[in-house]
């Protein structure tokens, strides 16, 4: 009998270590989440827009996998003339769009770098005029991963503003004072 009590001890003591461990797993992972930064800064020298998207070459490819029906794609090595500018423009004009004051602006996608794990996207807006209403819609990336966010900074005329898009929110807007 007198072994019991320290087996029922240790077992307990076994017990309360797993149920913390899991707690403390759970608030970990929880606090995880998938976010792509995106800045937009306004060139008014210029007039344009420009965008910058570092997205994970990974990601990307898990994308263009599923969209192109192509489960052995190697987005570093793409066989059949394709390119990753041609499937980011293509991808990019579906996911990726901008108005200036509720009307839809062109985005030009100019082209990308590979930065480690990441690729570098870069776009423009040309012939800005005048707005104070930024909306974007971002759902870039969201397919793969419910709980991807991508966060929009905006900067214009060194104020920077920022929107968090989700893939229940990936739609928002901005709007900046005239100076």
């Amino acid at each position: 009998m007198s072994g019991e009590p320290l087996l029922v001890l240790l077992l307990n003591s076994y017990i309360l270590r797993l149920t913390i461990m899991n707690f403390l797993i759970s608030i970990l992972t929880a606090g995880l989440l998938i976010l792509n930064v995106h800045p937009l800064e306004m060139d008014d020298k210029d007039k344009q827009l420009e965008i910058m998207m570092r997205v994970f070459v990974d990601d990307v490819e898990l994308t263009m996998r599923k969209k192109l029906n192509q489960p052995d794609l190697d987005i570093m090595n793409l066989k059949g003339g394709l390119t990753i500018d041609q499937l980011m423009t293509d991808y990019l004009n579906n996911h990726f769009k901008i108005s200036l004051d509720g009307k839809p602006q062109k985005i030009k996608y100019l082209g990308h770098e590979v930065d480690g794990e990441a690729f570098i996207l870069y776009n423009e807006v040309s012939n800005v005029k005048k707005w104070k209403t930024i909306q974007v819609l971002n759902d870039v990336l969201m397919e793969n991963h419910n709980d991807q966010s991508n966060l929009i900074n905006v900067t214009v005329k060194g104020e920077v503003r920022s929107l968090r898009l989700t893939s229940e929110t990936f739609v928002d807007k901005l709007t900046f004072e005239s100076k």
